[in-house]
């Protein structure tokens, strides 16, 4: 087992934003794909962590975004037939909770909730930070430095 923590990273209202990004529809090509920044790659790969697709993307993100990112292939959580928990926890925390195996972890993610945040903290026992990232506007500044605080203050918490 490893000591680095985890970033789970969605892609749909994360890495590519809903509000006004969208450039005009090509075929075959997400229209999504006009408001990506591809300097998150490289924010995100200077992180001491490891990053693994939480999207339903799934291996499409190592095949459309990887590249664009500048990123090797990650990591893909493959997502149960069942995703339904009747409204109370997103569809994904269970799985990636599963996922990190005691890991500390985060999850980037635009639709994360407090009852997501509440059922990892009483289910997994190394720290997570749950990160909601605003859908209209994905991935911003603030949002990468404070993922880089937290992930600096846990390998602080590690040498201590």
């Amino acid at each position: 087992m490893t000591d680095r923590p985890l970033l789970f990273l969605d892609v749909d209202g994360t890495l590519l934003p809903f509000g006004g990004s969208a450039g005009p529809p090509a075929d075959g090509v997400n229209p999504l794909l006009a408001g990506l920044d591809a300097g998150h790659g490289r924010r995100l790969a200077a992180l001491p962590c490891d990053l693994v697709w939480a999207t339903t993307w799934m291996h499409d993100a190592n095949e459309v975004l990887a590249p664009l990112l500048g990123l090797p292939p990650l990591p893909v959580v493959d997502w149960p037939d069942e995703e339904d928990d009747g409204g109370r926890l997103h569809w994904k925390t269970r799985r990636l909770v599963e996922w990190a195996a005691g890991r500390r972890f985060v999850w980037l993610d635009d639709e994360i909730t407090d009852a997501d945040r509440r059922w990892v903290a009483g289910n997994h026992g190394p720290p997570a930070l749950l990160h909601r990232v605003d859908a209209h506007r994905g991935l911003t500044d603030a949002d990468h430095q404070a993922v880089a605080r937290w992930l600096r203050e846990q390998t602080w918490k590690i040498l201590a």
